[in-house]
């Protein structure tokens, strides 16, 4: 019976881990490609929270009940309290400092200014 328990540990290991990565990936993207700041600090903050979550988790639940585990699961703790609060911080003191918010551009206001 412990070996099919550690079987499904570690395929629900696996199971996180990718999806930590595909989080990782995404936010990356995110960064490169969305046009402002707060889109892209939007884009980090989801990244590092869910990505590096989704992988603490992963080995909270490789490790089992060790130690180690547990201290994954507090660090799950303490990247979900602080990076969307890091986040929103830097986003406000940003605008506060009059960072424009980026607005597109729609072709009839480009045909007017011509």
């Amino acid at each position: 019976m412990s070996g099919l328990l550690n079987i499904i540990a570690n395929i629900i290991a696996i199971i996180l881990t990718l999806i930590g990565i595909f989080f990782f990936i995404v936010g990356t993207v995110g960064i490169l490609r969305l046009p402002d700041f707060y889109c892209r600090t939007h884009a980090a903050t989801k990244c590092d929270t869910l990505g590096a979550g989704s992988i603490l988790l992963a080995v909270a639940v490789y490790e089992k009940f060790s130690f180690d585990a547990f201290k994954a699961i507090a660090l799950v703790v303490l990247v979900m309290l602080t990076s969307p609060t890091t986040g929103h911080a830097i986003a406000r003191a940003a605008y506060r400092r009059g960072l424009v918010i980026w607005r597109k551009k729609s072709p009839e206001l480009l045909e007017e200014a011509e």
